[in-house]
């Protein structure tokens, strides 16, 4: 037959974190630490000098590693196990990866 879900009412209030002040900032750091790796600063650093318009990096960035984690080959090669947005920075460094700004009318 199927699992049930058991439910249990905590023995005091104090073994609630509330989502307000520290509670809430543990929970969203221990999320974000496991859901997002941290793209290495210095290639970032490397990455604003060829594209210096921060709003532009962060489309391309996202947008290429949309494309990796879909399956895309890397077009750079590295010894270490790199994150998908660490590939794509150092795709940009290398200038292995352009952009084009449309047209404003």
């Amino acid at each position: 037959m199927g699992a049930k879900a058991i439910l249990q009412k905590p023995e005091s209030a104090a073994e609630i974190l509330p989502l307000t002040d520290r509670g809430f900032d543990f929970a969203f750091d221990v999320f974000t630490q496991a859901k997002r790796p941290a793209m290495r600063d210095d290639y970032l650093k490397e990455a604003q000098k060829v594209i210096p318009d921060s709003n532009l990096l962060i489309n391309v960035i996202s947008r290429r590693v949309k494309q990796l984690r879909r399956g895309s080959r890397a077009l750079v090669e590295s010894l270490e196990k790199l994150s998908a947005e660490d590939i794509a920075l150092r795709e940009v460094i290398e200038g292995k990866i352009s952009y084009e700004m449309g047209e404003t009318n």
